[in-house]
């Protein structure tokens, strides 16, 4: 985004120098020079790091989602972040699943069976699909959601004894290990080749 004159301009949309008058097509930003954009008086505006967001979990930097569904007085249901993610899980379940899905027709047509190693993963997509939507039920704000859905695979924590308190090293520092990130959902199981 750019300003020129106390004017806003975006890139693919048209518009009109405040100055000059002159009129510039909806695609002049992509294809000018930094040279040309200067010629033109614009300067650069960039998003500051705090005014970045997680649209999927924020309305916007500071705003949360809902998480749970509401409704109110009249009855109309707003869908919270939950339902809506499991509704997702739903979705994955169901792509998984319907590459094997002629294998269970054709088992029913034809009165044989499903070979086992497809009704094994079959059976463990469903149960995956049936834990991750229980880890978000279990979720208590948008932060563990959004944790639970695309946190990192591992963490860096602080080693413990055995008694669980923290080790250090000899001048006072923390020892750090890398390890499985506890917070995040159950992984969907891996395809049969």
């Amino acid at each position: 985004m750019f300003t020129v004159s106390g004017q806003t301009v975006k890139y693919d949309q048209a518009w009109t120098h405040p100055d000059t008058g002159v009129q510039y097509p909806a695609n002049w930003l992509r294809l000018a020079s930094p040279a040309e954009r200067e010629a033109a008086g614009l300067v650069e505006v960039t998003t500051p790091a705090s005014a970045v967001y997680d649209q999927r979990f924020y309305w916007n930097s500071s705003t949360p989602k809902q998480l749970d569904d509401v409704t109110d007085d009249d009855g109309n249901t707003t869908t919270g972040l939950k339902t809506l993610w499991k509704e997702k899980q739903n979705e994955i379940a169901a792509s998984l699943l319907a590459p094997s899905d002629w294998r269970v027709i054709k088992a029913k047509e034809t009165g044989t069976n499903i070979p086992s190693t497809w009704k094994t993963y079959r059976a463990a997509v469903r149960t995956a699909c049936n834990t991750r939507q229980g880890e978000i039920d279990a979720c208590a704000d948008v932060p563990a959601l959004k944790e639970l859905l695309f946190g990192a695979a591992t963490i860096e924590q602080q080693q413990t004894d055995a008694d669980g308190n923290g080790v250090v090293d000899d001048d006072g520092n923390p020892v750090m290990e890398t390890v499985a990130n506890p917070n995040i959902a159950t992984v969907w199981p891996d395809g049969i080749v």
